[in-house]
């Protein structure tokens, strides 16, 4: 089970442990990918486990790369040298899948960030899957749908430019100031709208009620590359609140430390 940070999954201290400690292979297409995203790319992967191995695809001897050099020391990830021995054709592609299969067969491996926009890593992305792996996608929003349904979670790169400055620390006014634009600003349609209520009534108690966690993860199953930062919000509690459809409640967890969000539909007229 992918682990969803936007979901604040209840888990046991030892399940959580293993989760968040689980060994990723990150697989990066520089051909597809900005150097920009490297820093947000890599706070993301951590949230779902340990970096074991960072490689990065391409024709290092190509001018087109000079942007990537200087972050491959920085982030110790390792380059991987691939020529293009056809002009138009795309030769750093097979060398990643390659790549991946080899890992898949020789290490230990709980999962794969797969870094690219481009669709023909589809199939190594089922492949994987099929392993009994974790994938996890990262690419631009124009990526082909077969690629992002394809893996258990995809999480689009533009959100991740300027993570850093997203989190800097601010001062209460300022997340409340933050907040309230959202509130203002956010668009909820009737496809996002079917998938929250969907994912609710899966799990909902008979009053209505269902709790924050489970429904982050039903919605994952539904949709692979659902995000609240796609929406911009932080969390998916802070979507939620800003939806007038629904209604939230705290509740004490059973152990007697911290709490718990669950949410309702409250709105019976629209579907």
């Amino acid at each position: 089970m992918p682990l969803l940070p936007f979901a604040n999954l209840q888990l046991a201290g030892n399940q959580h442990a293993e989760i968040s400690q689980a060994k990723l292979a990150v697989l990066i297409d520089a051909d597809n990918t900005q150097p920009a995203i490297i820093e947000g790319l890599l706070d993301e992967v951590a949230k779902y486990g340990i970096a074991s191995v960072k490689r990065i695809y391409g024709d290092w001897t190509s001018t087109k790369l000079r942007s990537w050099k200087e972050r491959l020391l920085e982030y110790a990830i390792q380059p991987i040298q691939q020529f293009s021995y056809t002009t138009g054709k795309n030769a750093t592609d097979s060398a990643m899948i390659i790549d991946a299969m080899d890992l898949l067969y020789s290490e230990k491996l709980d999962g794969f960030c797969i870094v690219s926009s481009d669709s023909d890593f589809t199939r190594l992305a089922a492949r994987v899957r099929e392993s009994g792996r974790i994938v996890y996608g990262f690419g631009e929003k124009k990526t082909p749908r077969a690629f992002v349904s394809v893996c258990d979670k995809f999480i689009y790169t533009e959100i991740l430019r300027g993570i850093q400055d997203e989190n800097s620390e601010e001062t209460g006014e300022d997340e409340s100031r933050h907040a309230s634009k959202n509130r203002r600003e956010f668009k909820v349609d009737r496809k996002l709208l079917k998938l929250l209520r969907d994912a609710v009534d899966d799990i909902a108690e008979e009053s209505g009620w269902a709790y924050l966690g489970g429904v982050g993860q039903k919605i994952n199953n539904r949709s692979a590359d659902f995000d609240p930062r796609n929406y911009g919000f932080k969390k998916l509690g802070d979507m939620i609140r800003a939806i007038p459809q629904f209604e939230t409640e705290e509740r004490p967890q059973a152990n007697g430390i911290g709490r718990q969000v669950y949410i309702r539909w409250k709105n019976k007229g629209l579907r």
